[in-house]
């Protein structure tokens, strides 16, 4: 049975909180996990160790409120939804009949990875739509961009505010549309030179051979690894599903390697490719799904010389 604002609703009820003062936050924040306790739902908080903190301590002693590690759920997009959908999952099979979560991104999502981060918000409205979530994304206006605030805006369907009205956004876009948008993220500064490796209509095997050629130790094993599984996907899918000719190129940095892959076709049909597994009909779907765990960010554009992924293993910001 759904409670609160979210009672009658039917699926995913997806919230925004903008917020300008601690005050302001916890005026939301505790009376919807209070109610969620009240109510006999589990009730949970991701927030950052600053903003937990707060509202930890504006809780009374065993709230009942869980509180999840948020630095790490917020770690990859793909990651965030499939181990949210694995923890709604088990608390549907239980008996859950709505479940309230309040979590942050970190602030450094708002830099160079915000494009991945803002397809993220949008793709959870159909990603959690199976369940009976009820769940709020805190921001904080004295620290995030302008611009990120507008597709936050875009990307909730309705903000909770202090006074305690859930009130409806007005911009708010479908993620069928939103994720269909060119989002372009800032060039990564190492693209400002030649690329260490150029290869057209490489095979997978070279372009994994290629990866572990320009790696001089500055990442670990395990990320290389991972780094050389995303862009043999990659790879794979542009040969398999694009048009040629299939560039690769490669740039490494004292922490992190770039690699951008290219073909001349339109890029994925399924608007969620990547964000989860392909569950469309539509072709590329889980090598996307398979590199977006693989990478610390993967960008995407369309433009007059096709389709590009930039994938980043290390440090993207």
């Amino acid at each position: 049975m759904r409670t609160g604002a979210a009672a009658g609703h039917h699926g995913y009820y997806h919230e925004a909180i903008r917020y300008g003062r601690d005050e302001d936050l916890l005026a939301v924040v505790v009376p919807f996990l209070l109610g969620g306790v009240e109510a006999g739902e589990p009730t949970f908080v991701a927030l950052g160790e600053r903003t937990g903190g707060l509202v930890r301590s504006a809780l009374p002693a065993d709230s009942g409120v869980e509180f999840l590690a948020g630095g790490s759920v917020y770690a990859r997009p793909t990651a965030a939804i499939r181990s949210y959908r694995e923890l709604l999952k088990a608390r549907v099979t239980a008996g859950a009949g709505q479940i309230r979560i309040v979590g942050e991104l970190p602030p450094v999502a708002f830099g160079a990875t915000w494009d991945w981060w803002a397809r993220y918000e949008s793709a959870i409205n159909h990603a959690y739509d199976d369940f009976p979530l009820w769940s709020m994304c805190a921001y904080d206006t004295r620290i995030t961009p302008p611009h990120v605030l507008d597709e936050v805006a875009r990307t909730h369907p309705r903000f909770a505010t202090p006074d305690g009205r859930h009130v409806p956004s007005p911009t708010y876009t479908e993620p069928t549309v939103y994720l269909c948008e060119d989002r372009v993220a800032p060039p990564d500064p190492l693209q400002a030179a030649p690329p260490l490796v150029e290869l057209t209509d490489p095979t997978a095997a070279q372009a994994r051979a290629a990866v572990y050629a320009i790696d001089h130790g500055a990442l670990s094993p395990d990320d290389v690894d991972d780094f050389v599984v995303a862009i043999s996907e990659t790879v794979t899918n542009a040969l398999r599903h694009g048009r040629p000719p299939v560039r690769l190129r490669l740039w490494a940095g004292a922490d992190r390697i770039v690699a951008t892959v290219t073909d001349e076709g339109d890029g994925p049909k399924d608007p969620f490719a990547g964000l989860l597994p392909a569950g469309t009909g539509a072709t590329g779907g889980l090598g996307l799904w398979i590199t977006y765990q693989s990478c610390n960010h993967v960008s995407l554009r369309r433009g007059a010389a096709g389709f590009t992924l930039r994938l980043t293993a290390g440090n993207p910001h």
